[in-house]
């Protein structure tokens, strides 16, 4: 069963994903939850007794707290790289999935080697001398299957990548987003650009960040499109005095 956009509005009895901070779907029989890729300011997730078996699209959900999984369907603890990046992530309950059965001992001290920053797993509290044992002797994961090469050059050589106006876009767009303190978008919020890449490093980085721009300005809000206006109000003025400096200079 596929969550869908309307079923976490009746739940969480919201309007909108993204005023979504708390949801509760225990038991629904879910296997595919790739709508939590449009719900970066989730907080707190209860998806305990479905049939999930993969947690990449969590990834995105940076606000993220804690997260119950148990009674799922996850096969291997590498699933867990997908959980690195949340840095406010305290406590995850995974067990009774099918990756905690082999060795209770090594899986929680691989879990908490993963994911240092917990301070509670499966409902046990983390403590001071657990956490410097795990980071000891926990085994380290690797990333799952087939993740890396998908998400990381979207099937371009390393070289390509890095000059790919997708992910120029998407760097130069999160860049701004840190500026002014809002919170990265996932990368399938980005489309794809078609436009000719032009010659010139310069060039095609002015290109690039004003798409970029462009991209932020859809997603903001009437107060931080104020914060905009005023910086940009305040450049201008800036790129202004200089000119008539340089004039000025020259005359």
């Amino acid at each position: 069963m596929k969550l869908t956009r309307k079923l976490v509005l009746a739940r969480a009895k919201a309007s909108d994903l993204d005023s979504v901070k708390k949801l509760n779907c225990w038991g629904c029989s879910l296997t595919d939850i790739s709508i939590f890729s449009e719900m970066p300011s989730i907080e707190v997730l209860t998806l305990s007794a479905n049939n999930i078996s993969s947690l990449e699209h969590i990834s995105t959900c940076q606000n993220l707290t804690e997260l119950y999984l148990r009674r799922n369907n996850i096969q291997d603890l590498s699933e867990l790289c997908h959980l690195r990046g949340l840095t406010h992530l305290k406590v995850l309950w995974l067990a009774e999935n099918p990756c905690c059965q082999a060795d209770p001992a090594k899986y929680r001290l691989t879990v908490l080697r993963t994911l240092p920053g917990l301070h509670k797993l499966d409902n046990q509290v983390v403590t001071e001398e657990e956490l410097a044992l795990a980071l000891a002797e926990g085994e380290e994961i690797s990333t799952p299957p087939g993740t890396a090469s998908t998400s990381s050059t979207n099937g371009l050589t390393e070289a390509d990548s890095e000059n790919d106006p997708l992910n120029y876009s998407m760097e130069e767009t999160n860049k701004i987003r840190a500026q002014l303190g809002m919170k990265p978008l996932p990368r399938d919020k980005f489309p794809s650009f078609s436009s000719p890449r032009e010659s010139g490093g310069a060039r095609r980085r002015k290109s690039h960040t004003l798409e970029a721009v462009l991209l932020l300005l859809k997603d903001l809000d009437e107060e931080e499109l104020k914060l905009v206006q005023t910086a940009t109000e305040t450049k201008l003025r800036a790129r202004h005095r200089q000119k008539e400096k340089a004039a000025i200079t020259q005359q």
